[in-house]
């Protein structure tokens, strides 16, 4: 993106990523608890009879990377603009934003596109 300018829907779209990156980190665990306690070994027959688990995917370096870099831009606008950013890339409704801040929906998304485009001016500049 350096050779091209930002956009706001460009800023979106690194806000969306950023999300589902976020999501695919694995939980924080308490440190100093463990288990001392040894595998269980299961056999072929009780392997096959268990639920499948989900396959884990991990983030890439790079996914990482653009995640840290999103952390930098939002510390550019105040703390309900982020809020307002980081609901819209969890894709929750207009309708639910727009009751929590009290407004209706396209004041609620004129307030997204503003704190969108103040960093896309910023990333610019």
């Amino acid at each position: 993106m350096a050779d091209s300018e930002w956009t706001a829907d460009d800023v979106a779209k690194h806000f969306e990523e950023a999300f589902r990156t976020l999501r695919k980190l694995p939980p924080v665990k308490v440190q100093g608890y463990f288990n001392s306690w040894p595998d269980i070994l299961r056999t072929s027959r009780e392997i096959a009879a268990m639920e499948s688990q989900p396959m884990r995917i991990w983030p890439s370096a790079g996914a990482i990377t653009r995640l840290e870099q999103t952390f930098d831009w939002v510390l550019w606008i105040e703390e309900p603009e982020r809020r307002l950013i980081w609901r819209r890339a969890a894709r929750i409704p207009w309708k639910q934003i727009s009751c929590e801040l009290g407004c209706d929906r396209t004041t609620a998304w004129r307030r997204w596109k503003l704190a969108l485009t103040k960093i896309a001016s910023r990333l610019n500049a």
